[in-house]
């Protein structure tokens, strides 16, 4: 079956969500008496914010004009700034990238920068201007300014996802213009962790794009960052539940179990290839980010300081964009400072600390790092 692979750019409330959604619908992925507004936006936080925090990958199956029928991999991004290592991530996981823009408030700063970050790694755009339903919409200015982004004056699809008009028309732009996957399942498996997540039952469950190859249940896979092996218990797909399957092949996103319980095990952008068989080079992997506001995180009650760094590890496991070490206050006790992308990050990891495992916390003031010029000019 022929696959595609693509993401959705766009600013906070410039209807992402609303447009993954319809394309839900379209594809018959979910059954109607399940479906709710901003289904893949899952986090109780997401909801009451309104905003993507988490990038979330769905498989549909899509009979398109051409009578084929394809998959259709999409992976929702956050919009926020804070969030754009989730977005890097979900690129490189793709092909194609459909770059989503309000009509009544044009191209934003921060899509601007998710554009550019599209084009730098080679991916197919499709510019779509959205919310053409409202009185106060100007597509024609919005086109215009998409063509000075992009340096291409291609045509923008014209659509409102809140009705629905031009969705249709999206997803066939899809099928069309973003190229399938290269790759051969003749070739040793290659695969690229993109994301993962602790579960009490199956331990790290790792979301993964097939590269070359296959993965089943029953292989050994290797890591290649530290060289540790495991036997797959389980495979599948992400509808956005986990859906098992018996093997996930070149050119897919899916999920693998394989009874990893120390979550020091996984990297996000390593590459997964069998044991005992020898790859050519590992595929390239994220950037390394440098966080910019620090603050520090201490327990209310000093008993809770084991299930903190218990919290932080899972957290982290999820969202690699911060980072933490221990440390010490003569007034709060023993806590952690972490670092963040921002304000927005700072708040939705430390909220999500105290919902998600009932930890109260201390949080100290947020501050960033100084760079101190001596008179000999010399940084300090």
């Amino acid at each position: 079956m022929k696959i595609r692979n693509f993401c959705i750019i766009a600013h906070i409330d410039h209807g992402k969500s609303t447009l993954a959604d319809r394309f839900i619908q379209l594809t018959d992925t979910v059954p109607d008496r399940q479906m709710k507004e901003q289904f893949l936006d899952g986090m109780e936080l997401e909801r009451e914010r309104g905003i993507t925090i988490k990038a979330k990958a769905v498989r549909m199956l899509y009979k398109a004009e051409d009578g084929e029928e394809y998959i259709l991999n999409l992976i929702d991004t956050p919009g926020h700034v804070d969030f754009s290592y989730e977005v890097s991530r979900a690129m490189a996981a793709c092909e194609g990238a459909i770059l989503l823009v309000d009509a009544s408030q044009g191209v934003e700063a921060q899509t601007l920068a998710h554009a550019h970050l599209a084009q730098s790694l080679g991916l197919t755009i499709i510019p779509v201007i959205n919310k053409i339903d409202l009185e106060h919409s100007n597509p024609d200015a919005t086109e215009e300014q998409i063509w000075e982004v992009l340096k291409d004056p291609k045509d923008s699809s014209r659509i409102s996802a809140k009705d629905g008009r031009g969705a249709r028309e999206v997803l066939e732009r899809v099928i069309k213009e973003i190229p399938p996957p290269v790759g051969s399942t003749e070739r040793p498996l290659k695969a690229l962790v993109f994301d993962s997540f602790y579960d009490v039952y199956k331990g790290v469950v790792i979301y993964t794009r097939v590269v070359d190859g296959a993965v089943s249940a029953g292989k050994f896979i290797t890591f290649h960052s530290k060289g540790t092996s495991y036997k797959v218990e389980e495979v599948g797909y992400l509808t956005p539940k986990l859906i098992k399957g018996t093997s996930i092949k070149t050119g897919e996103v899916g999920y693998i179990v394989a009874g990893i319980r120390d979550i020091h095990e996984i990297k996000m952008g390593d590459t997964i290839f069998e044991k005992g068989v020898k790859i050519d080079e590992p595929l390239p992997g994220y950037k390394e980010v440098n966080p910019v506001v620090f603050a520090g995180f201490y327990p209310v009650n000093t008993t809770d300081y084991t299930g903190l760094k218990t919290a932080i590890e899972k957290l982290n496991l999820t969202d690699s964009s911060f980072n933490f070490q221990g440390e010490t206050s003569k007034a709060l006790g023993f806590g952690f400072r972490l670092g963040f992308m921002g304000l927005l990050h700072l708040d939705i990891i430390r909220e999500r600390i105290e919902r998600e495992f009932n930890i109260p916390l201390i949080a100290t003031n947020p501050n960033v790092i100084y760079k101190v010029q001596a008179k000999d000019k010399q940084g300090l």
